[in-house]
């Protein structure tokens, strides 16, 4: 059955979208999750994915043209299909009708079940979850604004959206009575899963919200799951915990019978808490065999030694399970994968200090704002790109992209996790300029204020864990970039200068590479620049 897509919302302030790409044409295959076009917001060029399958019978606007938010981008459906009623009731009505598609005759079989739904006299309609980011998978209700039975009206704000990169305002594109939420507070919605309906007070959301979740699991009706075999239940075990032997063998870990081997102890009498009665190592160690009988005494007579009873530790096992955030998920699947996607390898390199510290001290006696070691190490980093520009590259895949620009992430530790603001043009900007950026983005980002444009488009990225006092790490590269620098802290140590064991501060850095896009030879170059300029700082005013 044909399926309208919408434009979604995909930043806080975006109102249409322009179609910078198609990657399919009408008549092509689209399978869920694929690339479908890239579309070009207020904010960034992102990638839009489809999230249906089948055919792609109708596009709803050329490359270079724009589509308002909530507007017809698409439809799918099955070849051949009539999707003309479907797209004559694409535009929302004022009351916030939607026309139902038209009832043709699929041609697989599911497609009678979801058919059998009638929803054309229905006076609602469905609002999903936006792709409110680049990299939103899903999106946790941070408040309501509107409560079931509520009237909203287009243009009001309907709820506060936390997404993997920060907490947007969703206001409504339709108007009616609120019939249904989605998610209570606090809870997850996917992307392009049911946030709400909203229609004419009396609408029949019941069977709208039926029919589209038939239409979702691939035309197969709510009715379909009963005819799946339940599994008969069963007892786990009918035996008492202390019968913990299967088929005549004793039920214990391995570890456990080591120990009672070693202690000398039957298995057959100590009682399992395990599953199925099993004995675990616990068990074990917390046994205590009966007293021997005094007859049981030594060869000349004399009573056996009583054992050895140690005192019991006194405790409470204790733990919290904490649901995850949204940008804790984003960071342990983005990371996840550029860890055992992307080949890394690894350039360390010492940096004697003593020039940059005095240069510090002198900029900061007539700097407007105060200067930071990382906002150096930013500078410097930032020139070192410009001459060295094969390290200023994005792994795509396919191909590998060439940044003539720099944009370098810095990363930002904050309570949820971690994100990387952007300074863009850090090579044209003054070493003040940078200072005050770092400062604006990184309280922004403490704040939870900073938007995904300022986390978007870096090419570089840089992870200074210094201030903590570690000596030297290694980074996690950030996709698309090929690079990250992890920076220590400065420590003041022995070095050898003209032949002689003299006092120096010395910082280390590492250089975390992607072998596809970046060679060795090419990431120790760019850090044999770097540290010229940091050793030599005067270089970077120039």
């Amino acid at each position: 059955m044909a399926e309208l897509i919408r434009m979604p919302k995909m930043s806080d302030t975006m109102t249409e979208g322009v179609i910078a790409k198609w990657h399919k044409k009408v008549g092509d295959n689209v399978k869920s999750g694929e690339l479908m076009a890239e579309i070009e917001t207020d904010k960034a060029t992102m990638d839009y994915e489809s999230f249906n399958t089948g055919t792609i019978l109708y596009l709803g606007a050329e490359e270079g043209q724009p589509v308002k938010v909530n507007d017809v981008l698409a439809i799918v459906g099955n070849k051949g299909e009539d999707f003309s009623a479907l797209l004559s009731g694409a535009q929302p009505a004022a009351g916030g009708e939607t026309k139902a598609a038209p009832k043709t005759e699929a041609k697989t079989e599911a497609a009678p079940a979801a058919a059998a739904i009638d929803t054309s006299g229905i006076k609602a309609e469905i609002v999903l979850m936006p792709k409110m980011s680049d990299t939103m998978n899903e999106g946790v209700i941070a408040s309501w604004n509107k409560k079931v039975g509520d009237a909203v009206k287009s243009g009001e704000l309907l709820a506060e959206v936390e997404t993997d990169k920060a907490t947007m305002e969703y206001e409504s594109y339709n108007t009616g009575t609120l019939l249904y939420i989605g998610a209570k507070a606090k809870e997850a919605v996917a992307v392009n899963g049911v946030l709400a309906i909203i229609g004419e007070k009396d609408a029949d959301w019941q069977t709208l919200l039926k029919a589209h979740e038939a239409k979702a699991s691939g035309g197969a009706t709510p009715a379909a799951a009963a005819t799946a075999p339940v599994a008969e239940s069963k007892p786990v075990a009918e035996s008492s915990s202390a019968d913990h032997s299967a088929n005549g063998r004793l039920k214990a870990s391995p570890l456990a019978k080591k120990i009672a081997q070693e202690k000398g102890l039957d298995l057959s009498k100590i009682t399992g808490s395990g599953d199925n009665g099993r004995i675990t190592k616990t068990d074990v160690e917390n046994f205590k065999p009966a007293a021997a009988p005094v007859a049981e005494a030594g060869s000349k007579g004399k009573p056996a030694a009583a054992p050895v009873v140690l005192p019991q530790v006194v405790g409470q096992e204790s733990f919290e399970d904490i649901n995850l955030s949204q940008m804790r998920k984003v960071i342990a699947k983005r990371l996840g994968e550029s860890m055992y996607t992307a080949p890394h390898f690894y350039v360390t390199m010492e940096i004697n200090m003593d020039k940059a510290i005095e240069a510090r001290k002198s900029i900061n006696e007539i700097s407007p704002v105060k200067i930071s070691f990382n906002d150096m190490v930013i500078k410097a980093a930032a020139a070192a790109l410009r001459q060295n520009p094969d390290v200023n590259v994005a792994w795509l895949g396919d191909k590998m992209r060439k940044n003539h620009h720099i944009h370098i992430g810095v990363a930002v530790a904050v309570k949820d996790g971690l994100v990387v603001p952007v300074i863009r043009f850090a090579d044209n900007k003054s070493l003040s300029h940078i200072a005050v950026e770092v400062k604006e983005l990184a309280q922004k980002a403490h704040d939870k204020k900073i938007q995904p444009a300022e986390m978007e488009g870096g090419t570089f990225a840089i992870s200074n864990l210094g201030m903590f006092g570690v000596e030297d790490f290694t980074a996690i590269i950030n996709p698309p970039n090929a690079c990250i620098l992890a920076v220590g802290g400065i420590k003041e140590t022995a070095v050898v200068k003209n032949g002689q064991l003299v006092p120096g501060n010395v910082m280390k850095v590492t250089l975390s590479s992607d072998h596809r896009a970046v060679d060795g030879a090419v990431a120790a170059g760019f850090l044999k620049t770097f540290k010229g300029l940091l050793e030599d700082p005067v270089r970077i005013l120039i």
